[in-house]
Parts: structure tokens; sequence; C-alpha cells
């Protein structure tokens, strides 16, 4: 299978979870186990010249794509989450979505000094949600390797704002 071929495993589904968004639902991605390995092969592809020391991943879909490209690439995960899901001393960031704000924490001995982190998500819309993550993870004292998403929204421009910040941003295909 080829990354041309995952496009079909994406359903789009209109006005959700506001009016006006098109949601990309990868559940039939996830259902198809050669789509779902072959995914998780090109996302390791991509990013193995980095030569990170953990990914984190944004919950909740980001989970997914971390969980399995930090097994796949023999490192640590680290999960950022939203407010009262983890149970240690946090650090937060507040940051705007495509539609509406939110909140992310992490760990304060989630990463620090030293560490290279390779942040992963499903989808790069404005690219606050990885700018978020990156902050947290800046703000840890820790690198940010780079950005890893299976999916662009072309029409969006966080595939920009990420590149401003002299990172790599790798994603398999644009919708």
């Amino acid at each position: 299978m080829r990354v041309d071929d995952l496009r079909q495993y994406i359903r789009d589904i209109p006005n959700f979870p506001t009016e006006g968004v098109i949601f990309r639902d990868i559940t039939p991605l996830l259902k198809n186990p050669d789509a779902f390995a072959t995914t998780v092969d090109l996302m390791a592809e991509a990013v193995s010249s980095l030569n990170v020391t953990a990914v984190a991943a944004v919950e909740a879909r980001g989970f997914i794509w971390g969980g399995t490209l930090a097994y796949r690439l023999g490192v640590g995960f680290i999960p950022i989450r939203k407010p009262g899901k983890l149970p240690f001393e946090v650090v937060e960031k507040e940051f705007e979505l495509e539609y509406g704000k939110d909140v992310l924490q992490i760990h304060k001995d989630a990463a620090g000094p030293g560490d290279s982190i390779l942040i992963v998500d499903d989808v790069l819309a404005t690219g606050g949600t990885a700018q978020a993550a990156a902050d947290l993870v800046n703000t840890l004292g820790a690198d940010v390797a780079g950005f890893c998403f299976l999916l662009r929204l072309g029409t969006m421009d966080g595939y920009e704002r990420l590149s401003k910040l002299g990172k790599k941003v790798f994603y398999l295909l644009t919708v």
C-alpha cells in the first residue's frame, strides 16, 4: 500500500464538532490493518533521521499515532492531555483551536534538558495544538526535534506556522 492509497480510508464528516467544520474521521483507516500498518511505517520512515529521545502526542487521536510511533522508533512516549487527566504536577498552556480555545498539560518531569522530542498528532490545521505542545516541551527545557501528522488541512496555515519554528514538519496526506 502506498501513501496515496490511505486517502480512501479518511472519511469527511461535515459540521462536526461545530457548524462549518469538516471533521476528518480516521476510524476507517484504523480499522484496516494494512492501512494502519502502512501509516505507522511511513511516519516512522519520515522521522527516522531526527534521533528523538521520546515522542509526545496530544490526546486523543494523537495518542494512537504517538504511541505506535514511539514503539516503532524504540523511544519513550509522553502524553499531553487536557486539564485534570494527568495525576502528577503539570505545566499547562492555553491555545487557540480552529473552532475555539483549549488548554493542554504535561507532567513537569516528562522531559528535560538533553531530550529531543517529536510531537505527533493526527491532523495539522491551524498548528495551535502542536505549537502549544511544543511550548510545553520547551518549558520543560527539552528540544522539539520536529512534528509529524497523518493529515495536513491544506486550507489552513498550520504548516506555515510550524515551519517558522525552524523544525521539520512531516505529514502523510493533504486534505
